[in-house]
Parts: structure tokens; C-alpha cells; sequence
């Protein structure tokens, strides 16, 4: 069961990121925007994310995001020795998804370029699986971009089930989380992708390195290849700590308060009647039994 659920995750990713959104990427990029813009790949990658979710959730949970496992972990929804085989398993799958895409957009992908796999320069093609950052943009602005991303998508999707708040409809999770995600697409990808996800940005990254792009895709602007790593893992968990300290532990505790449905029952009176204290109501037709059963004897 517990190598299905690996298996489950890594189908996840998959789907997520070949059948809808590194193929919408290639079909934006490839047409030279004739067929699509960047708001049809945003959506592209929520619709596919969304089904993903629909179509794994009863069995893995649906974990896409390496960050998001980190998240359930350290508030206690997922087991700590999950994280590393989830996480991989993820790694894999988007590394699988784009594989996928790569060879249906193949001859486009060669078309677009003369045969040349580039990273930079006018028509290159590497962006279509990858984040990379804009010409404009430091190393610290890049980094915060992804931490207050991911930041933003833990604080948005960890009360969606919390019952002691206002949780949402199981069966609309993932249409709320899809929604979520594009918000934060439209909103923050300006400067390097929004990429918000390790394993969708690295799994991509290491297939375009067997696939023909080589070591540049690692070594270009400065070796940046690392942030997309590391800074939503520290924006999951900034969101995560965010969300305990201010939302989840001041949530009220259930158990803790008295059920005073049924005294309130019990003590409410028609109008014009004489209210008789609780302790009274209890021993008063006792007592009349006891007088009654005392003159019979007399």
C-alpha cells in the first residue's frame, strides 16, 4: 500500500505538469504567443493541478509540493518518514512530466530554434520546463519572491480543512487550492516564475539537463538554480509558523467547552409560567408520591 501511495505521488506531478502545464508552456512558446499567452499557461498548470488533486487525493493525499509535505509534517498531518520519499517521488514525477511534453512538442521545440537547445538569448527554449529570473532582478529580490509566495500559499491552503475554523467542502479542495495557485501565478511571476514548488522546479531542471540543454541550465545567471530549492522550503515554513502563532492556536478547543444545549431546553418556560429551579424540578413529583403514599396509610 505504502509503495502505491509513492507511486500515486509520482503520477501526480506528472499530470500536474505534462498534461497541462509544461504543454501549454511549449505551445505558448513554440507559436510565438499565436496560440496562447502566459494567463492560458497559468491556468493551464491550475487546471492540471486541480485534476491531479481530484484524481489522486483518496489515495496519497494528492502531495505535489515538497514545501506543502514539509508544511503537514511540522503540524502533524503527514509522518516525518514520509517527507523524503514524497519529496522524491515528486522530484521524479515532474522529471517525468516534462520528458512527456518534451516529446509532444518535440519537432516544435526543434522548429523554434534551428535545432538548438539554448538556455538565454531570444529564442531560447530552456524556460518552457524551468523558472529563471528576470534580467532585472538580484539574488535577495529573487529569494524573498519565493518565500513570500510559498508563504502565501501555505497561509491560504492550511485552514481549507481545519474544522475548528471554517473549513471548506472536501470535494471543493482542490477547485479552492487551483484557485489559490493561479492567484499567486497572475500576481508574483513577474520576477523569476512563481515557480513556489521544489520538485517543479528541479525535476524540470534535471531533465532538461539529460535532454540536451546541458550544465548551463545550473550554471546560468550565477548558479541561481539553488533558490528555487531552498526558498520555498524556508517560505513553507515561515507561512507554516505564521499560521500556528496567529490562527491555529487560538483556534477554540471543542472539547473544551460544555454542551449547555440541554439545560437551556430544560429550563426554558412558556410565557406567564413560573420558572422552578433546576434542583427543585427534580425531587417535586417525588415528594407528592411520598404525601400521597403517607395519608393512605393513616
Amino acid at each position: 500500500m505504502y509503495t502505491m501511495k509513492l507511486l500515486i505521488t509520482l503520477m501526480s506531478p506528472l499530470k500536474c505538469i505534462f498534461m497541462f502545464g509544461c504543454a501549454a508552456s511549449a505551445q505558448v512558446k513554440t507559436s510565438r504567443e499565436t496560440k496562447g499567452e502566459f494567463l492560458s499557461v497559468a491556468m493551464a498548470f491550475c487546471v492540471g493541478l486541480m485534476s491531479a488533486m481530484y484524481l489522486c487525493g483518496g489515495v496519497s493525499g494528492a502531495h505535489l509540493n515538497p514545501a506543502v509535505s514539509l508544511s503537514f509534517c511540522i503540524i502533524g498531518r503527514l509522518s516525518w518518514k514520509k517527507l523524503l520519499p514524497y519529496s522524491i517521488s515528486q522530484v521524479l514525477g515532474a522529471y517525468l512530466g516534462s520528458a512527456v511534453a518534451f516529446l509532444l512538442y518535440y519537432d516544435a521545440i526543434m522548429d523554434y530554434n534551428q535545432g538548438k537547445l539554448t538556455v538565454t538569448g531570444p529564442n531560447e527554449t530552456a524556460s518552457i520546463f524551468v523558472t529563471y529570473p528576470s534580467e532585472y532582478l538580484s539574488l535577495q529580490g529573487s529569494f524573498l519572491d519565493q518565500v513570500i509566495g510559498t508563504a502565501t500559499l501555505l497561509l491560504c491552503i492550511l485552514p481549507l480543512d481545519e474544522k475548528r475554523n471554517n473549513p471548506a467542502p472536501a470535494g471543493l479542495l482542490p477547485v479552492i487550492v487551483a484557485a489559490v495557485v493561479l492567484g499567486i501565478s497572475l500576481s508574483m511571476s513577474s520576477n523569476c516564475g512563481a515557480a513556489i514548488n521544489p520538485a517543479r522546479d528541479f525535476g524540470p531542471r534535471l531533465f532538461t539537463l539529460t535532454a540536451g540543454w546541458g550544465t548551463e541550465v545550473f550554471t546560468c545567471y550565477n548558479y541561481w538554480f539553488w533558490v528555487p530549492l531552498v526558498a520555498p522550503t524556508l517560505g513553507a515554513i515561515v507561512g507554516t509558523c505564521i499560521y500556528l502563532v496567529f490562527i491555529q492556536w487560538h483556534l477554540p478547543d471543542p472539547e473544551a467547552e460544555p454542551d449547555t444545549r440541554i439545560t437551556d431546553i430544560l429550563e426554558t418556560k412558556p410565557c406567564g409560567m413560573k420558572p422552578v429551579p433546576m434542583e427543585k424540578k427534580g425531587t417535586e413529583g417525588f415528594n407528592r408520591k411520598a404525601s400521597k403514599e403517607k395519608e393512605e396509610r393513616l
